[in-house]
């Protein structure tokens, strides 16, 4: 370790509350990280003026003189995805429809990060609206991926991935709606949970009964930082009537190899052929397996057992009847209609055409893909299969057109691995896989676990940390 901003946010953590780094001294390097590198990967937006953080870091100091820490986050630099909402900072989305949208009260997990001591110094990256893998938008521009600057860092976290990659913050959180946490973080060799649904409440929000598909969650390093900051995230709120009131504690993972031997894992692969794949991404995450199954866990290649095509059906009309009152609201700004990136207008223009009939007939259909997921989960402890269908693409195109000789007939059906985990609600993590053979793009491989089972799930990936924790050091140049 030769800077301050090489550490892990837990190992910053503990320097802080010891006195071996002052939060000034912390929040100096990392302004000057960031002032160095991010005009290069455009990862942070919006970020406060150095002075103003700088006063606010030796504020953190005169607390902890006093004996004072505000928590385990306690003068950590944080910026928030723009999804969510931070006092002082414009919550834009990523359009400029809403370029100047101030809120008014933090978000709920802004609440908390800020309650356990994170100080937030801006926000993060992402898509227009947070649709499609691909972090660009005409307010802030492109980011671009932390391996290689010229192909896409995925999304919509796509910010806080890069982030989090090239050291510009220690830990960072986003948001998941169709893989929006497990593919960037695939892509930029981190871990990325999308946590079970209702355990980090998101919102407030217009809607908190039939919009739960999303769900914000963490991204980090190492697993120990994405257990506690998931931590810190979880826990009921009464402004989300659904969110859980189970417990979530991740003080018993151990950061050991045990939990790997005999674990059952069912390895989904392309689903019989169903999901177009670029080559090498199969090989890339049975890689990952290997290293499992060297340290004792049993891995069986299986049959998805449900249509796809059917679910992918089923996914079409769940996405549209919540994108697209989103679209709506916005289409009451002036000149929004000719704002809007095509894909929002497609969401919405779909959702008008959609009745309630379709809508029930597709959560009927949800509800019977999760009763078969729970079979499924007498015989394996976790499912596995890719983050991602293609490799990282070239920064200029807004999605992949083609898989093979396979058109992709929709912008998001290129994503179409990361569905089955929100449709079920499930907990399910990215974790490091393996790097492209001829280029320096990384890829992950996503474990789903058991309903609720965040903890168990985290401790697989623990384990899996632990066999691999060498080769997971490796990190990206800076351009």
């Amino acid at each position: 370790m030769t800077d301050i901003t090489d550490f892990n946010a837990s190992e910053l953590s503990e320097r802080i509350h010891q006195g071996q780094f002052s939060c000034t001294e912390v929040m100096q390097a990392y302004l000057q990280r960031i002032q160095a590198l991010n005009p290069r990967y455009n990862a942070i937006v919006n970020l406060a003026p150095s002075d103003t953080l700088l006063a606010q870091a030796r504020q953190y100091d005169d607390e902890l003189a006093q004996g004072q820490s505000r928590g385990w986050l306690h003068g950590i630099p944080q910026a928030i995805k723009d999804t969510g909402h931070a006092v002082g900072f414009p919550t834009t989305f990523g359009s400029r429809l809403l370029a100047g949208q101030m809120p008014r009260a933090d978000s709920i997990m802004t609440e908390r990060m800020k309650a356990a001591g994170a100080l937030v110094i801006g926000k993060t990256n992402m898509p227009e609206l947070g649709l499609g893998s691909h972090t660009f938008n005409t307010l802030f521009g492109a980011t671009p991926n932390a391996w290689d600057t010229t192909v896409s860092a995925g999304g919509s976290s796509g910010g806080a991935a890069v982030a989090l990659a090239q050291r510009l913050l220690p830990v960072a959180d986003g948001s998941d709606f169709m893989g929006s946490l497990r593919n960037p973080a695939g892509w930029n060799h981190i871990f990325g949970m999308r946590p079970s649904q209702g355990r980090v409440p998101f919102g407030p929000g217009a809607d908190v009964w039939v919009d739960q598909l999303g769900t914000e969650g963490p991204m980090a390093r190492s697993v120990q930082d994405l257990a506690r900051l998931l931590a810190t995230q979880a826990g009921h709120d009464r402004r989300q009537p659904l969110s859980s009131n189970a417990a979530l504690d991740v003080s018993g993972i151990q950061y050991t190899p045990d939990a790997l031997q005999g674990l059952r894992v069912g390895w989904l692969g392309d689903l019989g052929g169903h999901l177009a794949m670029e080559d090498g991404i199969v090989g890339v995450c049975e890689d990952a397996l290997r290293a499992m199954q060297n340290a004792g866990a049993h891995i069986e290649p299986t049959a998805p057992g449900f249509d796809p095509q059917a679910l992918w059906e089923c996914w079409l009309v769940w996405r549209r009847a919540l994108v697209g009152p989103k679209a709506a609201a916005l289409l009451q700004l002036p000149g929004a209609r000719d704002e809007l990136k095509p894909e929002a207008l497609w969401e919405y223009d779909n959702s008008l055409k959609l009745s309630y009939m379709d809508f029930q007939l597709a959560s009927q259909r949800r509800t019977g893909f999760y009763n078969h997921l729970l079979q499924m989960f007498e015989r394996f402890d976790v499912l596995a299969l890719p983050v991602a269908q293609v490799w990282p693409f070239p920064l200029q195109e807004r999605w992949p057109q083609k898989i093979g000789h396979r058109t992709m007939d929709t912008y998001h059906r290129w994503m179409e691995s990361t569905i089955y985990a929100t449709l079920a609600g499930m907990p399910a993590i990215s974790l490091p896989a393996g790097f492209h053979p001829n280029q320096p793009w990384p890829m992950g491989i996503q474990l789903i676990g058991k309903p609720q089972g965040d903890v168990a799930l985290l401790q697989v990936t623990a384990a899996y940390e632990a066999v691999r924790s060498e080769w997971l050091q490796r990190r990206p140049a800076a351009a």
